[in-house]
């Protein structure tokens, strides 16, 4: 690719969407095997793509229905916050040392920020102040952070920018991962760990732009039930063989 092209370019297809959704799907569940009781540490570096991934699901069905009627983003923020509170309970059954709320909180402001970037009236606005302040005073609460609540906005802001911007969130990613615990460690999953934090957001617009004419299953709303159901599978799995 060279220096004047910029990415995504015109509208995104569902099928590019969807493709990134299940992938980001499969990397979080490949992600939290780690956690079924075999040695499985290497699945960390997978795992690394699928916030970023779904922030970038996020910042692209905004940009996408960025004329559309406030309704339909009342409805994503409603869903989001339905099964963040739907999902804390398999979550602390299954990750049983956790120390932050589930990743659907992070999301949910991470929308909020976005959007009222994106948008202008005062509401938006408002709504994102109150999430950039949420998420500054409760960022060790959070999973991800402060800096995952503005990673959606990060992917948002490179949409129409040259490719070499995807950097941009890539940083913004890495500072959401804990980068001086593995910059520290040293280990080679903590080292491709970060490299994957840092490409990640350009992996994904890369994906968008040129995964066009894929067709795979349309994710909708009973999408947001496999996130607490997986944790179910895995704890299901877990017990199976210990």
């Amino acid at each position: 690719m060279h220096g004047t092209e910029t990415m995504p370019v015109g509208r995104v297809r569902d099928g590019a969407l969807d493709l990134l959704k299940w992938l980001a799907l499969l990397c979080m569940v490949l992600d939290h095997l780690r956690y079924v009781g075999l040695s499985l540490d290497g699945l960390y570096v997978p795992g690394r793509l699928a916030f970023p991934w779904f922030c970038l699901a996020i910042a692209a069905n905004l940009h996408r229905t960025r004329h559309a009627s406030v309704t339909g983003h009342w409805r994503y923020l409603a869903w989001l916050l339905l099964f963040s509170v739907i999902s804390e309970v398999p979550y602390r059954l299954f990750i049983e040392d956790a120390d932050t709320l589930n990743v659907l909180p992070t999301l949910a402001l991470g929308l909020l920020v976005a959007r009222g970037w994106q948008q202008k009236a005062v509401v938006d606005r408002g709504l994102a102040l109150i999430a950039v302040t949420i998420a500054a005073l409760f960022s060790s609460h959070l999973m991800f952070g402060f800096f995952g609540v503005l990673l959606p906005l990060a992917m948002l802001l490179v949409f129409h920018r040259p490719w070499y911007f995807g950097v941009l969130p890539g940083l913004v990613c890495v500072a959401a991962n804990q980068w001086q615990i593995l910059l520290n460690s040293g280990t080679p999953v903590a080292l491709l760990g970060l490299a994957a934090c840092l490409i990640a957001p350009l992996a994904g617009l890369v994906l968008l732009r040129h995964a066009t004419s894929t067709s795979p299953p349309a994710m909708r709303r009973w999408a947001y039930s496999l996130y607490p159901l997986h944790f179910f599978l895995l704890l299901l799995v877990r017990q199976t063989i210990a």
